[in-house]
């Protein structure tokens, strides 16, 4: 989930060199998590910006904070789903390992499809990251074990949804096997750690929110979350096409709404007994205005002071915190109790691979 920042947005305007320095910081970020073409493609289109484009201009004078409004993945979104039409053919060749001439290739393109390009920058990214879930599950499996099996799920910036569905994929962790094993989205991160501990999890609900959700049913938005998944990562791309055709068969009911609006509204709603009411997000909280950031935070921690033995509550975060974009922190806080932040797992930030603390947990 993020808030759409228009490109004609009057905000603070960055510095040409600001916006370069940004794309040179987010290539550094993909070769570091494992998109070495994506790194490719962001410092080529540094490279070769100008003003003589719609695009171009929109970008150079970017009105805001280039980092922080992923602008660079925006204009990376769009040229991967240009490539991914074909109508472009030496795109499309660059995009499937041709990349003699990168540089001439996009200078061309960023012309000829100036039109075409300019609204992919309109809103920020919602790659609705499904890898996630094998960093989720084990964390869900920890509340079960405490609460028993029943839980009602609750996402904060859920997009499309598709890991609302994460009942409904197969796991492998650390040879743990959980989920649904004919599941045709398997997710077996890369683990280190001792093994999780293996708890039954049974869903008797679930809702997401996102301030502009995704309608996964259609194909031009499935066509544009695909676009956001990096090319050169062949396992992502197989498993949000797995995780939309199943989002077909089982749509999840996304909210259209502000999320600390939503979540006070969903919190004060009855509880139902034998059931733990599970609040999770990963990688939301950045995007969110401080002051609903706030709100949502305190109407977690009034839910959580308020819950019984009968109806307890969890809140699972996977989130950034500091300044190094590769790595994410798997968080559980949960009640009756003192609601102890309890810091589970460092993650990668796309699900490929988790360090499990286990019996090593740590307060965060």
């Amino acid at each position: 989930m993020a808030p759409v920042v228009m490109h004609t947005a009057p905000m603070n305007k960055s510095m040409p060199h600001q916006v370069i320095a940004a794309f040179a910081e987010q290539a550094n970020l993909c070769e570091a998590v494992g998109s070495p073409f994506t790194a490719a493609i962001l410092r080529s289109v540094a490279a070769t910006l100008n003003r003589n484009t719609q695009t171009g201009r929109a970008i150079l004078d970017w009105q805001g904070d280039p980092m922080a409004d992923a602008l660079k993945l925006r204009i990376a979104g769009g040229l991967h789903a240009l490539a991914r039409t074909g109508q472009d053919l030496e795109l499309s060749a660059l995009y499937k390992g041709d990349t003699s001439d990168m540089d001439a290739v996009l200078t061309r393109v960023l012309a000829q499809w100036d039109g075409w390009l300019l609204p992919w920058l309109d809103g920020p990214p919602q790659t609705n990251e499904v890898g996630r879930s094998g960093m989720l599950w084990p964390g869900i499996m920890k509340v079960t074990a405490r609460y028993g099996p029943q839980i009602e799920l609750l996402e904060l910036g859920a997009s499309a949804g598709l890991n609302l569905n994460m009942d409904r994929f197969g796991y492998e962790l650390c040879g743990v096997k959980a989920g649904d094993p004919a599941s045709s989205v398997q997710l077996k991160p890369d683990w280190i750690g001792p093994a999780p501990t293996f708890a039954p999890v049974t869903i008797t609900g679930r809702r997401g929110v996102d301030i502009n959700p995704l309608d996964a049913s259609r194909d031009d938005v499935a066509a544009r979350l695909i676009a956001y998944v990096w090319p050169d990562q062949t396992a992502r791309l197989a498993r949000i096409e797995a995780a939309i055709a199943l989002s077909r068969r089982h749509p999840p009911v996304v909210d259209k709404a502000d999320a600390a609006d939503w979540i006070e509204d969903q919190l004060a709603k009855p509880q139902q007994d034998g059931v733990a009411r599970l609040i999770f997000h990963s990688i939301v909280l950045q995007y969110l205005p401080p002051e609903s950031r706030h709100r949502v935070v305190n109407a977690i921690l009034r839910a959580g002071a308020a819950a019984t033995a009968q109806r307890p509550i969890a809140w699972l975060s996977m989130e950034f915190t500091g300044p190094v974009k590769s790595e994410a922190e798997l968080r559980l806080r949960s009640w009756p109790g003192n609601g102890e932040s309890v810091t589970l797992a460092t993650v990668h930030p796309h699900g490929a691979s988790i360090t499990w603390l286990g019996a090593e947990e740590r307060a965060g």
